[in-house]
């Protein structure tokens, strides 16, 4: 990598375990510009760019398991010098900074080049296990893909990619992880509402950490441009790198690669859905070719169940990327990534059988949450109906989905009644309206379980390792944003702690668990959010 004048940080070194190959900016094609000037890069995957420094980097929240994983030590994480690298100020050794160059489709179209344009990857690397980790600062501000913005992330949105991260991985869902979040010490001015009226905020910088941040839309941006040769050239590293284990060669390799990227897909949308997650843009750019979840922008939590609710204030009219759409846009963004392979095929075969693995692969694990979500052993064809039925009924009675199914868990099938799950109600009229469907229900439900045989504590266990008592609801994000803006920033780490652990009841935090107050129905950044950060 050529350093021009503006690839410049001074270099500060910290204890570490990772050791930095920097794979992908050794390997392919790099922009032969440095700096942020924007641009069209044709013909490369990167561009070299630094990080732009910020006033007063700051540490105020970390994750403890990926600290550890990469070998930074309490000491190493709290020092001044830790900050000055992961608020963009300073490197250590071994890095190489760049912005990746990708397209994409967004809401259903195609969009051009689109790439990092706020996100700077320090460098990559494997750990003292071998597990390889690339590291990217979020907010870092400008690259060659920024257009018209300016790079950078405000406080709001980064605590909630900070802890969603987090709190994804322990819920069990393929994501990417967050290692630091870091206050700049200066204000970024957005227009939350896009209303015209934007206001300075503060700003942060998310260090996130994966694998791998190579997207569906690396591959469909050479495709685009006809860029046949670049477009193998970045299939070929990408299974060297990310997909070891497969092995072949030619369009035997390409199709067991693009079926592996369909499978792992299905299981993460599959996680979404069993705990009521909404990504909120699921547009071509934000799908991991690892099946990782990426880019926490707007996204949402289900309170009560609506398969049709967006988070996403972009979504409110055509609600393209609403909760119950997810399994069918994501099948959609793999036809995107099949088109953009297809150059490599000589026919479209061994695609449209990838296609197939992820409607199969997410079909079966649809009625293995459904199995699980109400304690059975499996599935059958009646016991789709019965949760299709108990959906038609949570819907119309807006009913709380985390706390329902939790409850659920507790019912004693002796003496059935809603009372395990009163606390999942919005609505005591709608509750009254439909007691009569709801007791239908469960008398269902009932004799479903009695026809199984198995113990009540094993279905109790089973329905307490998917069922989630906690999970990152916009308003306890929202309530610590509030905090963080006034100068307290414990609360991000005291909500950090507890869904850690979401599975597990957790005595004198109840309040964590508790359903949208009313006060957080319409609420900004408790109920919808717009893409701006």
């Amino acid at each position: 990598m050529s350093a021009g004048p503006d690839m410049r940080l001074p270099e500060v070194a910290l204890e570490h375990a990772l050791r930095f190959d920097n794979r992908l900016v050794r390997r392919l094609p790099a922009d032969p510009e440095t700096g942020p000037r924007r641009r069209q890069v044709e013909g490369a995957v990167w561009s070299p760019v630094l990080p732009t420094p910020v006033a007063a980097p700051r540490l105020i929240a970390h994750s403890a398991e990926m600290a550890a994983a990469l070998g930074f030590d309490e000491a190493t994480i709290l020092s001044p010098a830790f900050a000055e690298v992961f608020g963009g100020n300073a490197l250590m050794p071994g890095l190489m900074p760049y912005a990746s160059n990708y397209g994409g489709h967004q809401f259903g179209h195609w969009a051009g080049q689109l790439g990092d344009g706020r996100a700077i990857t320090l460098g990559e690397g494997t750990d003292a296990s071998g597990q390889r980790w690339e590291l990217q600062l979020k907010g870092a501000g400008p690259t060659p893909y920024s257009r018209t913005a300016d790079g950078r992330a405000v406080l709001r949105s980064s605590i909630r990619e900070f802890l969603c991260s987090e709190a994804m991985h322990h819920l069990g869902i393929p994501t990417t992880r967050a290692l630091s979040l870091v206050a700049t010490g200066d204000a970024v001015v957005r227009d939350m509402f896009y209303d015209g009226r934007a206001a300075a905020e503060p700003g942060a910088i998310v260090c996130r950490v994966a694998p791998s941040f190579i997207r569906f839309g690396h591959f469909e941006l050479p495709y685009a441009r006809g860029d046949v040769a670049l477009l193998r050239r970045l299939v070929d590293f990408t299974i060297a790198r990310d997909f070891p284990h497969l092995s072949g060669e030619g369009e035997s390799l390409y199709a067991d690669w693009f079926a592996e990227v369909c499978t792992r897909t299905a299981v993460m949308v599959a996680g979404w859905m069993r705990v009521g997650f909404v990504h909120g843009v699921m547009n071509t750019d934000n799908m991991s070719i690892l099946g990782l979840t990426i880019d926490y922008g707007p996204y949402g939590w289900v309170d009560d169940f609506d398969p049709d609710w967006t988070p996403n204030t972009t979504d409110a009219q055509g609600r393209r990327y609403r909760f119950g759409w997810q399994p069918r846009i994501a099948h959609w963004n793999l036809g995107r990534l099949a088109q953009a392979l297809s150059p490599l095929f000589a026919d479209v075969a061994p695609l449209q059988a990838g296609l197939d693995t992820y409607a199969s692969t997410y079909a079966a694990l649809d009625r293995r949450n459904i199995a699980a979500k109400l304690g059975l052993a499996e599935a059958g064809d009646a016991d789709v109906g019965l949760m299709q039925r108990l959906h038609g009924v949570l819907q119309a009675g807006e009913v709380d989905m985390t706390l329902f199914f939790r409850g659920l868990a507790d019912l004693d099938t002796r003496a059935p009644s809603l009372d395990v799950v009163a606390d999942a109600f919005y609505d005591a009229d709608k509750r009254d309206a439909l007691a009569a469907e709801f007791e239908a229900w469960l008398q269902a439900y009932v004799a479903r379980i009695e026809a199984g045989g198995e113990p009540a504590e094993l279905r109790r266990q089973r329905m307490r390792a998917v069922n989630p008592r906690y999970v990152p609801r916009n308003y306890l994000a929202q309530q610590v944003i509030d905090a963080a803006t006034r100068g307290d920033v414990a609360p991000i780490g005291e909500l950090l702690e507890v869904l850690r652990r979401p599975y597990d009841d957790q005595p004198g935090l109840e309040r964590f668990a508790a359903r949208r107050p009313e006060w957080a129905r319409t609420k900004a950044g408790c109920s919808m959010l717009s893409c701006s950060s």
